[in-house]
């Protein structure tokens, strides 16, 4: 059972025990029976053969209304090819909550958009000295959303259950602090689950240890959904397959010997190997080019 204030979601493999709960829910709250899900948290699902979709259809028509992008023609891409935005480019703007309130709300659609995630992180990192350059990112990016409201995320139900994941890392991407964006998603059953886009903490020297970065990142991930899902029954997961593009980086996991270039991150190696020890993790390189 999920709860988030008044809104409930219920789920389980016994429908009789699913119908006492919410009968003992009715008896001390007076709670509505709203039937079979549809709708949740502004999340509409619609029901197949193969699985369930979850979209915000309605959230993302409102979005574009407000900015007044609902006819406008779409972009093929969430951002400009190239772009490399900085926080002194273009003219100030005079009221910056237009553009707040929009990358809020791009945020909250990126729960079913992994495709804008990059974008939108990006682009959340001048909230606080917004220019004309960053809103016509914005506005870019609206009409990227204009062309794709109506796809969401399929999760497909399949006999054998399975969890994989995939990180990356663009190195030094960050034009003012030259600090890198690591990125990893996860899938269950080939159907996305989590993703993050989200430029480092601190300045990568190398492109294996900014890819290191971002696969105990992943790992971190993994790790947590591996125990939800033990808690909701589901196991057997182990090893979950982790893709790296670099192999340095796949080498230091697999090294238990530290020397001088990896010793600055040794935190990270420690975590991830630990897990690849556990047997929790199983890595695997996956060139680019595939």
């Amino acid at each position: 059972m999920a709860v988030y204030v008044n809104d409930i979601l219920i789920t389980g493999s016994d429908p009789n025990a699913i119908k006492l709960l919410k009968r003992n829910l009715h008896s001390t709250f007076r709670i509505k029976d709203l039937g079979f899900l549809h709708c949740f948290l502004g999340f509409e699902v619609s029901h197949f053969h193969d699985g369930i979709t979850l979209t915000q259809r309605k959230f993302t028509q409102d979005l574009l209304r407000q900015s007044g992008h609902l006819n406008v023609k779409p972009t093929v891409t969430p951002l400009r090819l190239n772009c490399k935005l900085l926080p002194t480019d273009g003219v100030p703007l005079p009221k910056p909550a237009e553009y707040r309130t929009y990358i809020g709300k791009l945020n909250f659609l990126s729960n079913t958009h992994p495709d804008i995630s990059f974008t939108v992180q990006t682009l959340s990192q001048f909230m606080q000295h917004t220019t004309s350059s960053h809103m016509a990112a914005s506005q870019h990016l609206l009409r990227y959303i204009s062309g794709t409201s109506g796809q969401g995320i399929l999760l497909k139900g399949l006999d054998q259950l399975q969890l994989s994941a995939y990180s990356d890392s663009d190195l030094a991407s960050c034009p003012t602090g030259r600090r890198s964006v690591i990125g990893y998603i996860v899938l269950f059953n080939h159907s996305p689950i989590s993703w993050k886009s989200k430029k480092q903490s601190t300045v990568a020297r190398s492109s294996a240890e900014a890819e290191y970065r971002a696969m105990a990142q992943a790992a971190v991930e993994i790790t947590w959904l591996v125990s939800l899902l033990k808690e909701l029954g589901i196991t057997h997961l182990k090893p979950v397959i982790l893709h790296c593009d670099n192999q340095s980086a796949l080498h230091i996991a697999r090294n238990p010997v530290f020397h001088e270039r990896t010793k600055h991150i040794d935190i990270d190696c420690h975590f991830t190997r630990e897990k690849v020890m556990e047997g929790l993790i199983q890595l695997s390189y996956l060139p680019t080019h595939s």
